[in-house]
């Protein structure tokens, strides 16, 4: 089995390898190319990296698994899954970080909530996987922070892990409980600051808008009039309908209405637009108190909202946002002295969570490249020329 924590690229040019599709093996293969590569305008200044791990000690590991092709056989494959990681102040820090979260709709699982929402601090690191991987992956966090952090075994934390999950069963042998504690630990320890997109990690066999989705990420930077602060969004893009997909405000689903996933011979699945999930995690160095931060999170639904999605009746939306400052606030010796950036100031935060989130989703898809799975089945990649096309038809096209 293929495991790796490489640029989607080389997951996706293995995946060509082994299914031996002619088709796929004709497609094109995009050249590291991002949304605002393609000419795609989006509102705002995005950091250095554009990418989540822009707010200061910010890491991210990935661990993707590829392997087999054909018909499905529950517990051998074929395999198309992974897992993500997210460190707040990556993997040598254990200070906890104020927290906040929101579910736009509830058909998905984001562990660790209830106790996040009760004592607003995130004790350790978010984890993206599959379905059916939670347990397994809950589990390792807490092996892999204790063996790493071994003073705080007796105080409980890390004992209420944060996971989310998104379904990639029309891809994947999701009943084959492929991710292991092994890969968990991986993703962990490879953690840094370049974050793979598309075909990668927990985002490897998701489908977006009846598109190739997958993981995405973006930033932006604030004037410094409002504080130069720094927001980043990490997204694991397994939702919408095709009709409904908007891209910088252009019908774009409704131009495309052809590729859409593809049953394989051995195959009777459906795969329904509108059925899957989204997990975005948003990360700021702004000083946010957790009521504050359950308002940022909020805001990532209107980034969803720009892109098409409507949190529909079998969707999991689910968003967790979080805040680098106050660094020690959870220490239990003394009193806290914390910074607060007044309400007053934060509509900046607040729209820069929305431009970004809509950014990451565009992003995820524009990474993507075309996926055989379980029983054949198959899902295209947002064709970039097409793209192109359909944002110059509208004016909407960056030079």
């Amino acid at each position: 089995m293929h495991r790796s924590h490489l640029h989607p690229r080389f997951a996706s040019a293995l995946t060509v390898l082994s299914v031996g599709a002619l088709m796929l093996a004709a497609l094109p293969v995009f050249a590291n190319e991002r949304a605002r590569d393609l000419g795609v305008p989006f509102e705002g200044t995005p950091g250095p990296r554009n990418a989540i791990t822009d707010v200061p000690g910010v890491e991210v590991g990935q661990t993707t698994l590829i392997s087999g092709d054909g018909k499905l056989v529950p517990g051998k494959g074929p395999v198309r899954t992974g897992v993500t990681v997210v460190l707040p102040r990556g993997k040598a820090s254990s200070d906890p970080v104020f927290a906040g979260w929101y579910a736009l709709n509830g058909n998905g699982e984001m562990t660790g909530t209830t106790w996040l929402r009760e004592g607003g601090f995130l004790e350790g690191a978010v984890l993206i996987t599959n379905t059916h991987s939670v347990g397994t992956v809950r589990d390792a966090a807490v092996a892999w922070h204790l063996a790493h952090f071994p003073q705080q075994a007796e105080n409980g934390d890390f004992s209420l892990p944060v996971v989310a999950e998104t379904w990639d069963a029309f891809l994947n042998d999701l009943n084959g409980f492929h991710v292991t504690r092994e890969d968990v630990f991986h993703a962990f320890d490879s953690a840094s600051i370049t974050v793979a997109e598309g075909n990668a990690g927990g985002g490897t066999g998701m489908i977006s808008y009846g598109f190739k989705g997958g993981i995405g990420t973006a930033s932006r930077l604030l004037e410094e009039k409002a504080g130069g602060y720094t927001v980043g969004v990490l997204v694991q893009s397994n939702h919408g309908r095709r009709p409904r997909l908007t891209i910088a405000g252009v019908p774009v689903g409704r131009e495309i209405p052809d590729l859409l996933p593809q049953p394989g011979q051995h195959s009777d699945a459906q795969h329904a637009d509108g059925q899957g999930s989204i997990i975005i995690v948003v990360a700021t160095d702004a000083p946010l108190l957790p009521h504050q931060l359950d308002r940022l999170a909020r805001r990532a639904a209107l980034g969803v909202g720009r892109v098409g999605g409507a949190g529909e009746n079998s969707s999991g939306d689910i968003f967790l946002a979080f805040s680098t400052a106050n660094p020690g606030a959870n220490n239990p010796e003394g009193i806290a002295h914390l910074t607060m950036l007044p309400n007053e100031r934060i509509d900046a935060v607040l729209q820069a969570t929305v431009d970004a989130t809509e950014e990451a989703i565009v992003n995820a898809m524009v990474a993507a490249e075309t996926m055989t799975g379980a029983d054949g089945n198959t899902v295209y990649a947002l064709p970039h020329e097409r793209l192109r096309e359909i944002l110059k038809k509208y004016n909407r096209l960056n030079p």
